[in-house]
């Protein structure tokens, strides 16, 4: 370990918008640490206990996040949104007082914010992370330029943009973090994934269900799939997306079903599966793509971005991707048997981020 850097309080700041931004995260604090500097957390919530259970050594700060409410229909997924703008802006004035403060009680010397626009400063440097440099929206274009004048409004306040994909054309975000015209001081991360790639892993299930998202959709999918999933004959594991209530049930001879899996734990049993049937967050897209496994992607109903993302990765080949509506598992199955997948990989370096963490540090 290097300790070149010992004397250095990085601050870590994930948004509360599922746990994706949580979980990429890991890799960077871990690099940072492996760097010789100190790492602060802040968070609530559930964000605050994942990190904990992974870093039990480390501080975590209690920051309020946005704390973004979703509708009960699809449809009305961006009408929501739209609707707590106010809350937003509210919550992003807080986190700036929070941080002046926070900077000379905790004697902060960079802080890397994962998609929060108010965790700036003008003594030190600060980084802002995004895959979504264009938000996509229902309502199209307009709303879509107004957004991302407004997202580069914030992100021009940090001293620099990471991206966490992949430059040229063989990427994972298309036109959200590769729009024509991008902020100042941008760098692209490559992928940012927790997970290790593992050669000759014995295949023990044919079918890994990953279910997450916000409520109601996530019930939704998980009972959808407990319906389709009994009379089919595979060997599958469901895991729920309910991390701290503790669940494990054999549905069928077949088909185990548990509430949550460690990092350790998931990480095996992707590699340990054939076929992945996911939502198509853009972590878990990542985590995809580090493990080159091939995918079914259902995307969460009215969320623009995961409905862009899965149409997107079905047109270069990476992934298959279909609706919940109308959604039938034996049916998906089959498709995807015959869908001619491409790997994401290819010579691409995995572990890109690593050097910018490097470079950041240093200077």
């Amino acid at each position: 370990m290097s300790t070149s850097y010992a004397s250095k309080k990085i601050l870590v700041v994930p948004l509360d918008w599922g746990l994706g931004h949580a979980t990429r995260d890991i890799p960077l604090i871990y690099e940072i640490l492996n760097a010789g500097c100190e790492v602060v957390i802040a968070a609530e919530g559930k964000h605050a206990a994942l990190l904990q259970q992974e870093f039990p050594q480390l501080t975590i700060l209690p920051l309020p996040g946005y704390r973004i409410q979703y509708a009960q229909k699809g449809w009305l997924f961006g009408w929501k949104i739209v609707q707590q703008i106010p809350k937003i802006l509210r919550a992003i004035r807080y986190e700036q007082r929070w941080l002046q403060e926070t900077v000379k009680t905790h004697g902060i010397h960079a802080v890397i914010s994962d998609n929060r626009f108010g965790l700036y400063h003008q003594d030190i440097p600060c980084v802002f992370i995004s895959h979504q440099l264009l938000i996509k929206t229902p309502f199209g274009g307009f709303t879509e330029r107004l957004l991302q004048k407004l997202n580069y409004r914030y992100i021009r306040r940090y001293s620099a943009c990471w991206i966490p994909d992949y430059a040229g054309d063989n990427n994972l975000s298309g036109i959200l973090a590769h729009p024509a015209e991008l902020p100042p001081h941008t760098t692209y991360l490559g992928c940012l994934s927790r997970f290790r790639m593992r050669e000759g892993v014995t295949r023990l299930y044919d079918l890994l269900v990953l279910i997450s998202g916000p409520e109601p959709q996530r019930s939704n999918l998980e009972k959808l799939i407990l319906e389709q999933i009994k009379d089919l004959p595979l060997k599958a594991l469901i895991v729920s997306g309910q991390p701290g209530t503790p669940r494990r049930e054999q549905i069928t001879p077949n088909v185990l079903q548990v509430n949550h899996l460690n990092a350790q734990e998931l990480n095996e049993a992707l590699l340990a599966s054939g076929m992945v049937l996911s939502r198509s967050g853009y972590t878990t897209l990542m985590d995809l793509a580090k493990l080159n496994k091939k995918a079914i992607l259902v995307p969460t109903p009215g969320q623009s971005e995961q409905v862009y993302l899965g149409e997107y990765l079905m047109e270069k080949g990476y992934f298959y991707s279909l609706p919940q509506e109308g959604f039938r598992l034996k049916q998906a199955l089959e498709a995807a048997a015959r869908f001619p997948f491409r790997s994401f990989q290819h010579e691409l370096d995995m572990e890109q981020y690593k050097k910018v963490v490097r470079d950041f540090l240093q200077r």
